[in-house]
């Protein structure tokens, strides 16, 4: 799909954020290994979370909507989870991969896990590392999918220090863990996005600037009603829209503002963008406000540093913002763009530079040269949902017309995000 962007006078409205990936892969999860049935209020239609539902449903798992839309799930307990009849198929889904991985790991049946051509160049040996480290049978096919499992394994427990911050390899050792004799303790030297510690309700001891996080094997779970707040990673594109595009005030009600996501709030403000919390309260454990942002004038900043597994998610669209800031942006320490959906680096600095941004490349992170105006052309998506939606906030503010070649790859985190682009523009929505 193609889709045309021009330039917008302003961008009015408010906009129903979907919900966050995140936390409803996790709380699918949780539900499926429940004692009893839970409920999953304003669970995500997006892609993704939808990867996580079909996988448990071949694992046996009854999963429904009710007659108010809410989905419920029939826990199985830690024991309950049945032989899938083929591959579990985890589609784009990075998150679906790793962590029922580690469920798997510890079931008496073999699997196999597949996804996409996209998900099939991502490295997995970072969580058949620790996996094996636990007893764990799993091979894979040059160090990516497809995983197979070869079940019936007694899994114990270890300590594990993450290598590189990664919250999904966090979590994939810590459901591991749930199926393994003993204790199973992850050390954080530099923490990653906390939701699976939160949901499973772990206590957290920092020693000498390091997270521990213990879960004891055989742990039950119990059923509850998860209710799941708006996604920040699709904030995002809005607080950069909202702030580059003159005119404008949007309003964005319900966003999950987990410290440990919403770090690109800090940077927006501090190159000077106009953002409002407003309304904070707690749903679940997890902390979530009604933000405000309005046009406002950027300028360049350094990003770096223990900021940045906070922040990974959102750096495509920040680039963007640092494009039409004044002065440099820096952004360094994240090289775990690298191994994303796609090359974020490479494919931002290619798309920027179409635009006629200056741009410096780094084996970490790269350099913005702001104020210079963008030109619409064509740019790619290379199929990755995040750079997609980047680059129609740029073509937001881009001279001419900008086109967008992959475009509906946006529908794996935000069905319907061109869509509302266009009615905060004020342009007729397309059906």
């Amino acid at each position: 799909m193609i889709r045309r962007v021009s330039p917008a006078r302003s961008l009015l409205g408010v906009v129903e954020l979907p919900p966050d990936k995140s936390i409803a892969h996790r709380a699918a999860l949780l539900a499926a290994l429940a004692d009893g049935t839970s409920r999953l209020v304003n669970y995500s239609p997006a892609a993704d979370p939808q990867s996580t539902l079909s996988c448990l449903r071949q694992l046996g798992v009854p999963i429904y909507e009710d007659e108010h839309g809410i989905l419920v799930v029939e826990g199985r307990g830690l024991e309950g989870l049945q032989a899938p009849d083929r591959p579990l198929d985890c589609g784009n889904s990075g998150t679906t991969m790793r962590l029922l991985a580690g469920i798997l790991a510890g079931q008496p049946f073999d699997s196999t896990l597949v996804g996409d051509a996209s998900l099939s160049r991502r490295p997995m040996e970072r969580i058949a590392t620790p996996l094996r480290q636990m007893g764990a049978d799993l091979t894979l096919t040059d160090g990516h999918a497809p995983i197979h499992i070869r079940g019936g394994r007694t899994l114990r427990g270890i300590t594990y220090r993450l290598p590189v911050p990664s919250a999904q390899v966090k979590s994939c050792v810590l459901l591991a863990g749930l199926f393994a004799e003993g204790e199973t303790t992850v050390i954080e030297p530099i923490p990653s996005r906390d939701h699976t510690e939160r949901m499973l309700g772990l206590s957290v001891v920092e020693l000498n600037g390091e997270r521990y996080l213990t879960v004891r094997g055989g742990m039950r779970i119990p059923a509850r009603t998860w209710t799941i707040p708006r996604d920040f990673s699709a904030a995002a594109f809005f607080l950069v829209a909202g702030t580059i595009v003159p005119d404008s005030e949007i309003r964005l009600p319900g966003v999950g503002l987990n410290p440990s996501r919403s770090a690109l709030l800090d940077v927006l403000r501090a190159m000077g963008a106009d953002i409002t919390v407003e309304n904070e309260r707690s749903y679940g454990g997890e902390p979530i406000a009604d933000l405000i942002v309005r046009s406002s004038t950027l300028h360049g900043v350094q990003v770096g540093g223990a900021i940045i597994p906070n922040l990974i998610d959102e750096i495509p669209v920040l680039t963007v913002a640092a494009a039409c800031a004044t002065g440099r942006t820096e952004i360094r320490d994240a090289a775990e763009l690298r191994v994303k959906e796609t090359d974020r680096i490479a494919a931002m600095a290619e798309n920027l530079q179409a635009l006629g941004a200056r741009v410096e490349v780094f084996d970490d992170g790269l350099a913005i040269e702001g104020g210079h105006r963008l030109r619409g052309t064509t740019v790619r998506s290379f199929d990755d949902h995040r750079i997609a939606m980047a680059m129609g906030v740029a073509g937001l503010v881009a001279e001419g017309e900008t086109i967008i070649e992959g475009a509906e790859c946006a529908r794996i985190s935000f069905p319907g995000f061109w869509e509302v682009l266009d009615r905060l523009a004020g342009r007729p929505v397309a059906v």
